[in-house]
């Protein structure tokens, strides 16, 4: 089993676990606060993701550093304590994202990465936010990049689609039906 998949597996548990315990916003807080503390301190992170060192080390580490968020969501507490066990804490951040991306498909919200030659203005964006909703249906959250080589118009990548409106594109293709006409 792959890693990804691995770590899937162990998101799907946390997400049925957390909506049976009612409060999967907390536990996807306390996740990434947790993983985010692990990216902060690369001795901590190299401690604890590090072969050599045995899970019995690791797990009075975590016990500690659990010891120092009270507030903490169980759930959560309990899996990281299971990753350190089995020596799969590295999964930890992959846990994470796949947890994230279920919680937002549980609200029906998809995130949109637009990215335009020049930065967009706050209007533009909640205009181009409420055009994207009503074409998904969906509550939108929106991610803007600025990409010079672009030239003008945008590109929009929601999901595994991406539209592609750039001026670059539109000359890329003008240039495919010149060379082959």
């Amino acid at each position: 089993m792959t890693d990804y998949a691995a770590a899937a597996r162990y998101a799907r548990a946390l997400f049925e676990v957390s909506l049976d315990s009612g409060d999967a916003s907390r536990t996807d807080q306390d996740l990434a606060a947790f993983a985010a503390l692990l990216d902060e301190h690369a001795l901590l992170s190299r401690t604890l993701l590090n072969p050599v060192v045995p899970p019995s080390r690791k797990r009075a580490v975590v016990e500690a550093v659990l010891a120092r968020l009270p507030d903490c969501a169980t759930v959560v507490k309990r899996l990281v304590l299971m990753l350190t066990e089995r020596d799969r804490l590295a999964l930890l951040p992959a846990v994470r994202d796949v947890f994230h991306d279920q919680l937002l498909e549980h609200r029906r919200i998809v995130r949109a990465r637009v990215t335009t030659a020049e930065p967009l203005d706050v209007g533009r964006v909640a205009a181009l936010r409420r055009t994207l909703e009503v074409a998904t249906g969906r509550e939108v959250q929106v991610e803007t990049a600025v990409d010079a080589e672009l030239v003008g118009g945008m590109v929009t990548r929601i999901g595994g689609t991406v539209f592609d409106g750039s001026v670059a594109h539109h000359l890329a293709r003008l240039r495919q039906r010149f060379m082959t006409a």
